[in-house]
């Protein structure tokens, strides 16, 4: 795996769970919006100092006990070979494991959940599958999307399907799209865009975004699930 990346001590990004942060590098789309350009831009690649596999899990190795997790982001992490045996060994040492993915793979998020190496599933849903393409600045299968939602949501592990509100692509028509294609699911949030210079495209600073207020009008119309704070866990609204 080509690992950008890595935060020893997380509280937020695994819910439940005190947990580190493998940071893959390589994706295969290109959202404007995306905070983490070191990781999906190939000329930000060249001479970018990797971390190795065995070096985290060495760390790991000697933080079991006292850490309970370990989530894999990115970048896109089902666009890495190796992932399968970098889990494994992650569950070999007794952590749970946590996939961040944006479902452009099912067929690797099948295989992961068929080998019972994920304890968590996130997975970003963009907008509605008409802007898919235009979102994710490449050409989109999205009966693939369609098809890991579906799989996420039957497979019995826990998960959080999520959207970040960027107001181009989050109309109430797209997030009234998103709602009928997660119909079977129990968790969907919204979460606000953040402003950021350090973004794949820096123009996105310069458009009207959702206010602090119409983002609560949203989450109170269109999420699935809320996030107690107290707990860190997921609960239903219904």
């Amino acid at each position: 795996m080509r690992i950008g990346g890595f935060q020893k001590l997380t509280l937020v990004d695994f819910p439940g769970k005190v947990a580190a942060v493998v940071f893959v590098q390589g994706c295969n789309f290109r959202c404007g919006y995306c905070h983490n350009p070191e990781l999906v831009l190939p000329q930000f690649f060249v001479g970018a100092d990797l971390v190795s596999a065995r070096s985290i899990l060495d760390y790991l190795n000697g933080r079991r006990g006292k850490l309970e997790g370990v989530v894999i982001t990115g970048g896109e992490p089902t666009f890495q070979e190796g992932l399968v045996d970098f889990i494994t060994r992650l569950k070999e040492m007794g952590f749970a494991v946590k996939l961040d993915t944006n479902g452009s793979h099912p067929e690797v998020v099948s295989s992961l959940i068929g080998l019972n190496l994920l304890d968590y599933i996130a997975m970003d849903i963009k907008s509605s599958l008409a802007k898919y393409s235009r979102v994710t600045g490449v050409a989109c299968d999205t009966a693939k999307i369609r098809e890991s939602i579906d799989l996420i949501v039957k497979s019995g592990v826990s998960y959080q399907l999520r959207t970040t509100l960027v107001k181009e692509f989050c109309s109430r028509e797209d997030l009234s799209d998103i709602r009928h294609l997660i119909e079977k699911a129990d968790h969907y949030s919204l979460q606000p865009f953040v402003p950021s210079q350090k973004m794949v495209d820096v123009r996105f600073n310069d458009q009207s975004q959702y206010t602090p207020a119409e983002i609560e009008l949203l989450k109170t119309e269109f999420e699935k699930s809320v996030l107690s704070p107290s707990s860190n866990t997921l609960w239903p609204k219904d």
